[in-house]
């Protein structure tokens, strides 16, 4: 279940051609691509506010809501797209998405029929509109997510890299990377890997998908620790200078040098990149979970997560309740115990089984 919560970034990634389907000049496939979440939300309010009828407009401001982890929110959106049009793909990945974001929350039995109803949104998105990229991959990762008995098969998510291939190739080879690896099959992951970057080598989801894939357990259990670390320094360092200033890659880069033991690497190269970077309250983001997992640079990791705080925080990432965690994490660090458990109390309020917030009061 971790996996997949980590994979939700992966998730989002819409397919390349614009869709205006039957809403004019509404097209907010390219941006969720790009991960312009903060103006896909925007666009798709001013939408409704034009025409709550818009099914387009109410599954793209799902795919943003839940990209800015407001599940909740995601959901009650993506079923409005499902009401006003059922057929249309957009709304029942949004609404598949959104039931798989739902289940990760509860993280009880109950979640299990949101993820069987996810699974069923998905493998209809899909059949509704075979071009829609973001449905290969979303199906891809849940079949090797999901256990056999819950719908889950290697095979099946193969044969979505090679629909996705058809469409995209360097994501259908990231995405068959990611199947491959998550399976422990990782020396059979490497060629596709290495294709997706030959052929991208500025794609930051791409760059973010091999390094999230190269620092996973399964690989380590491949490698071996010492191997797996040389590895993710090596490679950060090689796929940076296509990368300097997208956000997602320098949070890909920075976590691996950080499990490579070069934390000041990994907190120089954030801070580099954030006067230029495209999302700079990721990268901020980023800066104050580096502090708070290394212990190096607290109060500047305070002062950078306190501005993620107070400002738009853009999609792909923890979200709030992740920003409120690791403020917490280096106030308890610094001894102020009354402010970690204020902060950690902040983040619950917003994910209620938040269990790096949980941890903090219960070992307090």
């Amino acid at each position: 279940m971790k996996r997949f919560v980590m994979s939700l970034s992966l998730l989002l990634v819409p397919a390349l051609q614009a869709s205006l389907h039957a809403n004019g000049a509404f097209a907010p496939r390219a941006d969720l691509e790009a991960g312009r979440y903060l103006k896909v939300l925007a666009d798709s309010e001013a939408q409704l506010r034009q025409n709550p009828g818009n099914a387009l407009a109410w599954a793209a401001k799902a795919q943003a809501l839940l990209a800015m982890q407001r599940v909740g929110e995601a959901l009650a959106a993506a079923q409005k797209a499902v009401d006003l049009n059922g057929g249309l793909a957009d709304a029942l990945l949004a609404r598949g998405m959104a039931r798989a974001g739902v289940a990760v929350q509860q993280r009880n039995l109950s979640s299990f029929r949101n993820i069987s109803g996810g699974l069923s949104d998905m493998e209809a998105a899909v059949k509704a509109d075979p071009t829609l990229a973001s449905g290969w991959m979303t199906l891809g990762i849940a079949y090797q997510t999901l256990p056999g008995l819950m719908g889950g098969s290697t095979r099946k998510a193969l044969q979505c890299a090679d629909n996705l291939r058809r469409l995209n190739p360097p994501r259908g080879d990231v995405l068959q990377g990611t199947i491959l690896s998550m399976a422990g099959r990782w020396n059979e992951a490497v060629p596709y890997f290495g294709r997706a970057l030959a052929l991208a080598p500025a794609d930051p989801d791409g760059v973010y998908g091999y390094l999230d894939a190269l620092g996973s357990r399964e690989t380590r259990n491949a490698l071996g620790a010492a191997e797996q670390k040389r590895r993710e320094a090596a490679e950060a360092w090689r796929l940076l200078p296509n990368v300097r200033h997208r956000a997602k890659a320098i949070e890909a880069i920075t976590d691996a040098l950080l499990e490579a033991d070069q934390p000041e690497n990994a907190w120089t190269i954030a801070t580099q990149a954030l006067p230029q970077a495209d999302f700079p309250s990721l990268v901020r983001l980023q800066l104050g979970k580096l502090a708070a997992k290394s212990g190096l640079h607290r109060q500047e990791g305070l002062t950078h997560l306190d501005q993620v705080l107070h400002e738009p925080l853009e999609g792909g990432s923890g979200g709030y309740p992740a920003a409120w965690w690791r403020k917490a994490q280096i106030l308890k660090d610094l001894g102020r115990k009354d402010e970690a458990r204020s902060a950690a109390q902040a983040a619950l309020r917003l994910d209620s089984k938040h269990s790096g917030a949980r941890k903090i009061l219960d070992n307090d």
